[in-house]
Formats: structure tokens, C-alpha cells, sequence
């Protein structure tokens, strides 16, 4: 979702921040982009390993929780990324199956998909707050196929990010990698097929892939 279907990264980055400098911790650019992809409980577990945080885990996410919360809300600029829109409701059209899969927790995916009326497009929508590990475990590629009711040989996956796309060839998923002017420092080279613009696919170039 973040990223893919919406560019939330400003307003993630501007949360992360803000806690960064409230915790006193120097995150490195590096360490930051290699955080793409996973679960934000999973990303303090790993800071409060790094930095030796005293605070628990659950408190650390709920903070950064409500640090995007109130910059979203306040943040009118957010806008589903070009062509998305128009391939979700194409692919939507002719009776393709939409799973959203994200590293968002549910409360997140709710916000966005309440605030660009997605709701309709999706039969499913798996967050990896559900899951003790994040991408690039398979884990929540292969319960978006099971929940689809579709051979994982049979799905494929867009995704923006180098553990998202590792997750995904990890789950025996054909991968489309979206490498975006938001995508910092991560890499599209194990994808099946890279793409820069939604416009580069459509409901017939898909039905080839499988």
C-alpha cells in the first residue's frame, strides 16, 4: 500500500523523525530505507535492540502511531499515486482479484482506504501487525493466496521495496517491482518485471503474465 498504491512515505518519514529526535537517536539514511517493508512493530523491535531503548515495544509503536496519525489527518496533499487508480479499477472491472498485503497495521490501512474510498476494490486486506515477522518472511504473501483461494503460481505481487520483493520470490510469486521516485536506496533486481509508471500495465498485459 505505502508506497505502491499511496505515497504515505512523506508523512511516515515525518513521524519517524519526529519520535527519532524525541528518542535521542541518530538513524543513519541507510539504516532507514532498510526498514522499507517492514512492520513498524518489527522496526522498533530491531531500533530498541540497536539503541538500547528503555521503553517496551508496543509503546515505542503506538507513539510513532500517533505521530502519523495527526500529520495525516492534518496533510491534505496525499494523493493515490498516478495510474493507480485507473489499473486497480480496470483490473477491478474485469473480475480480477485485489489483495492488499501491507506492512501497515490494519488501524493505518483502514485510514487510507476510508479516505480514497478503496473499500469496494479489495476482497481481502492482510496487515503484517498479524504476523511475527515481517517481509521479507513470505508469511503474508502466502495468506493473501490462501485467502484469495489462489495457487501462489497463479498471483502476482507489486511491490517497491527489496524486502517486499524478496517476500514475494520467497512465496513463489511472480513480482512486478515499482521502482518510484519515492523508493530510496532499495533493489528491483530480483523482480520478474520492473515498471516506473502504473500505465505500463493493464488488465490484458497482466492476463499474460499467467
Amino acid at each position: 500500500m505505502d508506497g505502491v498504491i499511496v505515497d504515505t512515505e512523506p508523512v511516515h518519514h515525518f513521524a519517524y523523525q519526529q519520535h527519532f529526535k524525541q528518542l535521542n537517536i541518530d538513524v543513519s539514511p541507510e539504516m532507514y530505507a532498510s526498514f522499507t517493508g517492514n512492520s513498524t512493530k518489527n522496526i522498533y523491535e530491531r531500533l530498541k535492540s540497536v539503541y538500547n531503548l528503555p521503553q517496551e515495544v508496543n509503546a515505542l509503536v503506538e507513539v510513532k502511531r500517533n505521530l502519523f496519525n495527526d500529520a495525516f489527518d492534518q496533510k491534505k496533499d496525499i494523493y493515490l499515486l498516478e495510474g493507480v487508480e485507473e489499473l486497480i479499477k480496470e483490473l477491478h472491472q474485469n473480475e480480477m482479484q485485489l489483495v492488499l498485503a501491507s506492512s501497515s497495521a490494519n488501524v493505518t490501512i483502514e485510514r487510507i482506504f476510508n479516505r480514497f474510498d478503496l473499500h469496494k476494490y479489495f476482497t481481502h486486506k492482510v496487515s503484517g501487525e498479524d504476523f511475527p515477522n515481517s517481509k521479507p518472511h513470505p508469511a503474508i504473501f502466502q495468506q493473501a493466496a490462501f485467502l484469495a483461494k489462489t495457487p501462489t503460481e497463479n498471483c502476482i505481487v507489486i511491490e517497491d521495496s527489496t524486502n517486499g520483493i524478496l517476500a514475494a520470490k520467497a512465496a513463489g510469486i511472480y513480482c512486478i517491482g515499482y521502482d518510484s521516485v519515492n523508493s530510496k536506496l532499495q533493489d528491483y533486481s530480483l523482480a520478474d518485471k520492473v515498471i516506473s509508471h502504473f500505465n505500463e500495465l493493464s488488465f490484458e498485459k497482466i492476463q499474460l503474465i499467467n
